[in-house]
Formats: C-alpha cells, structure tokens, sequence
C-alpha cells in the first residue's frame, strides 16, 4: 500500500507534468528551481543506507550481490542489471516506492503487476520479504530466481 507520503509526491510529480505540458517552451518549464532533480544513483544508494541504518557490507551480505559489484554501485563505477537493482533494493530493505526508485535511477525498467516474476517480486517487497524468501517464492512459482537459478517458463 502507498504510504501518504507516496501519494503527495505523486500527486506532485503531476503538478509538474501539467506545468510541462502547458509551457509554451522547454525552457520555460526548466526555468522553475523544482523543475527537475538531478540525483544519480550512488547518492540514492547512499540516501538508502543512513535512512536505513546500515552499511554497505549489510547489503551484500543481504542482497547475495559479489562485494566489489556491490562497492562498484555504490561508487557510481558501474551500474547494475535489473536484477541486481532489485537485489540491491531488498539489500537496502526497500519498500516499494524506494525500489521502483531506485530502478528508475539504475536506468532498469521497474516492477510491473501485469509481469508475473514482477508481480511476485512486488509481494515480496511489499510484504518485507528477504531476498532470499524472494528467491524461494519466485522458484516456487515457476519463475527464474534472482540469483540465476530455477526454472524458466
């Protein structure tokens, strides 16, 4: 479920699509200092360990990511897959709103209900699932694990 929070941000992301669709220039619209926000992923994925209180050693050894990927990301060297974003976001114990966050900034396409490994995927997020409970609900199922491994539709 959205938090408050979520949906007055939301709602506010629409402000601003009306105030871009209605300039009459892009200029006109970039003009605003609210306009846009420049944040690239590393400072998200710092954001996301003081709000949660951890270090980055917690999320490799939560996210089941390789230690240098992991410190890769995190120093902006590299950018992860799909995958690895959205194990990195159960590494950072992420809701849903932070995930689909932090796949935008990862460059990813983000969590869809109408996909089935997504929609199994988002129940766990949404539910506080571990990457590993992830995993096990995602083999149960018939889906490719985060990790590579089970079946494959």
């Amino acid at each position: 479920m959205a938090s408050v929070e979520g949906k007055s941000e939301e709602r506010i992301t629409e402000e601003l699509l009306e105030r871009l669709l209605a300039s009459a220039t892009p200029e006109a619209y970039l003009s605003a200092p609210d306009a846009t926000v420049d944040r690239g992923l590393p400072d998200y994925l710092h954001e996301l360990l003081d709000e949660h209180g951890l270090k980055r050693a917690d999320v490799v050894r939560a996210s089941g990511i390789n230690a240098t990927v992991v410190y890769d990301v995190f120093s902006g060297k590299s950018r992860p897959g799909r995958d690895h974003a959205i194990m990195l976001a159960f590494g950072l114990g992420c809701d849903l709103r932070e995930c689909q966050r932090l796949l935008r900034l990862a460059g990813v396409s983000e969590l869809w209900c109408k996909v089935r490994r997504d929609a199994i995927l988002i129940w766990c997020v949404e539910n506080g699932r571990t990457r590993e409970e992830a995993d096990d609900e995602l083999y149960r199922l018939g889906e490719k694990t985060l990790l590579g491994t089970g079946p494959l539709r």
